[in-house]
Parts: C-alpha cells; structure tokens; sequence
C-alpha cells in the first residue's frame, strides 16, 4: 500500500476538474443560504451526511474491487437530477483521463472502454485509488474530503470570505469527516454479500433543485 498517493489523489490541485465546480455553493450563495462562515460550515455538514455518504460509499466499494459497472448503475439510480447526472460525468471523465495517465491499470482501462463518455465520479476515484494502492477507506477519505473542500473554496471565491475561516470551517468538520468515511467504508464491505442495494441513498433535494436550476442559469461562476 502506497498510503502517501492519498495526498496525490486528495490535492485541490489535481487536475481531476474539480476546481470549476462549486458542490451546491454558488446556487447556496445566491439565495441566501451560504452567507458567512458559520452558514457554510451548516452547509458543508448537510452535503457531508448527504452527498458526501452516498459519494463515499461508492468510492470505497469501488476501491474495493466491487464491479464498478454495476456501482455505476447504483450512482445512476441515486442521482435524480440530470444536472447532477451530467456532472457526475463529466467529472469522472476528467477523473480518469488524470487518473489513467498518474496511475495506469487494466480495471481503469477497462472502465473506461465501458463507459467513454464517463462512470460517475465516485467511481471512477475508486478504481484511481485501487489502481494507487490505497484502500477502501482511503478512497472514503478523499470523497468525503473534496464533499466540504469544494465548497469551501469556492465560497471564498463567491464571497471574497477569509481563507482562515473557510479552512477553520473544514477543521471544525474533521469529526464527522472520520465518522461519515469509517461509516461508508463499513458499508461498502457489505456489497459483496448484500449486493449494492446496501448501499447508502441519502438525498438532499434542495441541493437537487437548486443543482437543476443553476445548469440553466445564463450567468454563473461555476459549472455546478
């Protein structure tokens, strides 16, 4: 195991594309919802228990070895809003096409002969970590981490907040960071067995509402 690829894997500067994409915050910052530091930390925590569980879970039975064309289906299926759809996508195609170049293997290759216009994110970033040699839980661990940091970093830029306050917000989220990961990676195990109905299919339909709307909207900073 190959434990400092994490770091790699988990960098805001990874060229996975996620730095055009705002978790739910731009949408969040225009109606009012994300407003100061303490209104993101409340948001972040909803998009963590939320999006962040399901997002996890698929990334960790991914790295696990689990078929990740039939967790790819599970995503599908747990993803109602075609916006969130796409960007799931979208996003997994940059995911591999990094991911593929960082770590080359046979299952990334193999995904993405499957699916060329692109495997949900959280998928894909399971199969970049087993193909890293990182485990289940660490691939856990980044999904859950990029669920707060994205947001975060795209509310000081919506904002202009103190960087010091966004990054006091993502510390203050450590705990549940732990919890939601250890949680979605205990489940993930249970796939093999339970198949993937097992897992988790937490919804936050404000986030998908207001992910639809903003795909419409002429005007905006991010793509989602």
């Amino acid at each position: 195991m190959n434990r400092a690829a994490l770091l790699v894997l988990a960098d805001g500067r990874f060229p996975a594309g996620g730095h055009a994409h705002s978790g739910g915050a731009e949408p969040a910052v225009a109606a009012g919802r994300i407003r100061d530091a303490e209104s993101l930390e409340d948001f972040c925590r909803g998009r963590l228990h939320t999006a962040g569980l399901v997002a996890a879970a698929l990334a960790a039975a991914a790295a696990a070895g689990y078929d990740p064309l039939a967790l790819d289906r599970a995503a599908d299926a747990r993803t109602p809003v075609a916006a969130l759809r796409d960007t799931a996508r979208k996003l997994g195609r940059q995911m591999m096409r990094v991911a593929r170049a960082t770590w080359p293997s046979a299952e990334l290759h193999a995904l993405a002969t499957a699916r060329p216009r692109g495997a949900h994110q959280p998928v894909v970033l399971g199969v970049a970590a087993r193909s890293a040699g990182l485990e289940p839980l660490d691939a856990a661990y980044a999904a859950v981490y990029e669920t707060v940091s994205g947001p975060a970093t795209a509310t000081v830029r919506l904002l202009s907040l103190d960087p010091f306050d966004a990054t006091t917000v993502l510390a203050r989220l450590v705990p549940a960071l732990d919890r939601v990961a250890e949680a979605a990676t205990a489940t993930a195990r249970r796939v093999a067995e339970e198949g993937t109905d097992v897992l988790p299919a937490a919804s936050a339909p404000l986030l998908d509402i207001s992910a639809q709307q903003h795909a419409t909207r002429p005007a905006r900073l991010f793509a989602s």
